[in-house]
């Protein structure tokens, strides 16, 4: 069998990661011999699974839809802003997510907040973890679609399932009665067992008043804040600076 052939199976079957190396091999040593067997099984094993870990990774990505794509290298960390280099290299690791602990981000509008949670998504995706990103005034419209056309209880599924929950802009609206539900059954169903990320430009004594039932918002701030991280940013708006 020659090299063509070997390389049209590879791809057939798809052991695309294997096809990469092999194909490398043909190019970079054409008037050499190829590795020894053993050599060579290493290497396509390897190499086959970096090429699943990253297939997995973009997927991760695409399926978050992130609204920013940035990295944690590119988040500038200090005392001054309210995030310290120590604590950002401990949330990179993602080692929260593992035990199900909550992130809550505060400061004004423009500080960062998105950019800092989209870079916890990114690094969550990177990392091997699924993520879902929900701007809030998205969450609310899809909850309501879903309760029109009867996908409410799989679109909680899905949003239960996700290791990782970045809800965005918290508290830019009143949750009316059916969002108040579907907020705390989300919070209910991760508690303890999914991370959650939320960002605000409210202190969280003024969440209470977005729910407009007192019961209801002791129980979902309980779930929330029990168990969580807080960053409260600080400093000017950096959209014109475009900084992270």
């Amino acid at each position: 069998m020659n090299t063509t052939e070997t390389l049209r199976i590879f791809n057939e079957i798809k052991l695309l990661g294997i096809a990469q190396c092999y194909q490398l091999m043909i190019d970079l040593l054409p008037n050499q011999e190829l590795p020894d067997t053993h050599t060579a099984a290493a290497m396509f094993a390897e190499a086959q699974q970096t090429w699943q870990k990253d297939k997995q990774t973009a997927t991760n990505i695409k399926n978050a839809r992130l609204r920013y794509q940035i990295t944690p290298q590119e988040i500038e960390c200090s005392t001054a802003r309210g995030l310290s280099k120590e604590q950002w290299i401990i949330l990179s690791e993602c080692r929260y997510i593992k035990e199900g602990t909550n992130i809550i981000i505060l400061g004004a509008t423009g500080v960062g907040k998105s950019a800092i949670a989209c870079a916890l998504g990114l690094q969550a995706c990177i990392s091997g973890f699924k993520a879902k990103y929900f701007n809030m005034n998205r969450l609310i419209e899809d909850v309501k679609a879903a309760k029109l056309n009867g996908s409410y209880l799989k679109l909680l599924d899905q949003i239960a399932k996700s290791p990782l929950l970045i809800l965005d802009d918290f508290g830019l609206k009143a949750l009316d009665k059916d969002i108040r539900v579907a907020f705390y059954e989300i919070l209910e169903d991760r508690s303890g067992r999914s991370s959650t990320i939320i960002t605000s430009q409210l202190p969280i004594p003024n969440w209470y008043d977005k729910f407009g039932d007192s019961t209801l918002a002791e129980a979902c701030l309980d779930r929330i804040t029990g168990n969580s991280y807080k960053i409260n940013l600080t400093g000017n708006s950096r959209r014109s600076k475009k900084k992270a």
